[in-house]
């Protein structure tokens, strides 16, 4: 996310603890204190962002690095006529106020000319201490220690507002709302651009999208979802109200005027014109687990005899393999993405057989970055960001069915069977020891 968000606002990600994954903290090297504030108005995952002044292994290394700090850098922020507070945090270990005095106090060889104001100060500065990540086994010292001026705040508190649990309009997979704001960052959606979902459902991802300024439409092969008709998935409540749909959720946001519409359409048969013609396209294409992967058949295809479904207003509905829904997403973005546009997707996967092999590929769009959520412990899903840097031309339609590699992607059509052979193992074991 962080990678996205500077790419957006003109940086780029080269940080000096790139492979210091387990620390909460990163050292980031940002051109300017604009861009540090424009990547903290979108980002959900960071907490906050300062200026730093010094860091070490050590206290003393701590406070040698704060005494080769350029004094002009620090002097704005220290004047006779400002006002200021010192605030501590502590990764993995509570300390009591007196150890926080003290550790303020050793920092008096700081040039502070100012008054102190812990209620509406001017600066703000943190001491930050890093105890690792093992609750059962925190040090005495610190691993690592930073010093530095608080800049901006992340949009933590999004997730909490958004949350799925006030929604107006939800569905058995409506996605979470941190989620949702992470993919929209890694898409880079910006003020008016047009953002697609061609499994829309119940409008999550939308949301994010327009929160950020985008346009937003999408589709979905589900008539009742789409109108809001039929079984409600909130607990306590059996049918769908008259105003649940996808507009009254941009609505409730006050978002509505950024909703172009939703369609009736199957993902597999695009509807639109030709051209370029998205901006971003985020999508969680059904796995086939809550959700059936369903796309309009002929009537060649029915093997039984063709009637109406009332259900889903399809005349005909055939399976659709989980690794055709991502070809055709993989060429529907090659295909209507604007140049440098991206497709940001999850991809579920059977974690015993995974290999980068699997993920989906097309020519005309280049893997950005490859992010693991944890489902259970046999199965996971990526966020998979892919970005268009190649013209789609007729020839690239069906390119990756000469792919000498298509063949591992088969193994996407059994997840179904396999995350359901991980449950029924698991509930026979509890069973087993449950009798025990």
């Amino acid at each position: 996310e962080i990678t996205s968000l500077l790419s957006l606002c003109g940086g780029k990600f080269s940080g000096e603890q790139e492979i210091r994954v387990n620390s909460p903290f990163w050292i980031l090297n940002i051109p300017s204190e604009e861009m540090a504030r424009g990547l903290m108005k979108r980002t959900v995952c960071a907490k906050s962002i300062f200026e730093l002044w010094g860091h070490g292994r050590s206290e003393g290394e701590l406070y040698a690095s704060l005494k080769n700090y350029p004094v002009d850098k620090m002097l704005p922020y220290l004047q006779s006529d400002s006002t200021y507070k010192v605030h501590i945090h502590t990764f993995n270990k509570t300390l009591t106020q007196a150890q926080k005095i003290k550790k303020i106090d050793a920092l008096e060889f700081l040039p502070f000319k100012g008054k102190v104001n812990l209620k509406n100060p001017e600066h703000i500065f943190w001491i930050l201490e890093d105890y690792g990540t093992n609750p059962n086994n925190v040090p005495e010292e610190p691993f690592h220690l930073y010093f530095g001026r608080w800049i901006a705040d992340g949009q933590r508190e999004l997730i909490e507002s958004y949350s799925v649990k006030k929604r107006h309009f939800i569905g058995n997979t409506s996605m979470d709302a941190c989620l949702s704001f992470i993919m929209a960052n890694h898409g880079r959606v910006k003020p008016n651009d047009v953002v697609y979902d061609p499994f829309v459902g119940t409008g999550g991802l939308l949301i994010s999208s327009a929160h950020f300024g985008a346009y937003v439409c999408g589709t979905d092969i589900d008539y009742n979802t789409i109108h809001g008709l039929g079984k409600a998935s909130r607990k306590n409540q059996k049918w769908r109200g008259p105003d649940e749909n996808i507009r009254a959720n941009l609505r409730q946001y006050g978002l509505e005027r950024y909703y172009l519409d939703a369609l009736v359409a199957d993902s597999s048969r695009p509807i639109w014109r030709k051209g370029m013609l998205f901006d971003a396209i985020i999508t969680d294409p059904p796995y086939g687990i809550r959700e059936a992967t369903r796309r309009t058949g002929s009537q060649k295809e029915a093997v039984k005899s063709v009637e109406r479904s009332t259900e889903n207003h399809i005349f005909v509905s055939s399976n659709y393999h989980l690794s055709d829904i991502f070809f055709d997403l993989l060429k529907f973005a090659a295909e209507y993405l604007v140049m440098g546009g991206r497709l940001v997707y999850w991809l579920p996967i059977y974690r015993p057989e995974y290999t980068e092999e699997i993920i989906p590929r097309h020519p005309c769009l280049k893997l950005i970055s490859n992010c693991e959520q944890m489902l259970s412990s046999h199965t996971s899903r990526r966020l998979i960001t892919m970005e268009k840097v190649k013209e789609f031309k007729d020839q690239d339609e069906n390119s990756y069915l000469l792919d000498g590699q298509y063949m591992p992607y088969r193994g996407h059509n059994s997840f179904r069977e396999k995350y359901f052979s991980g449950v029924t193992k698991r509930i026979a074991k509890e069973e087993k020891e449950n009798q025990k």
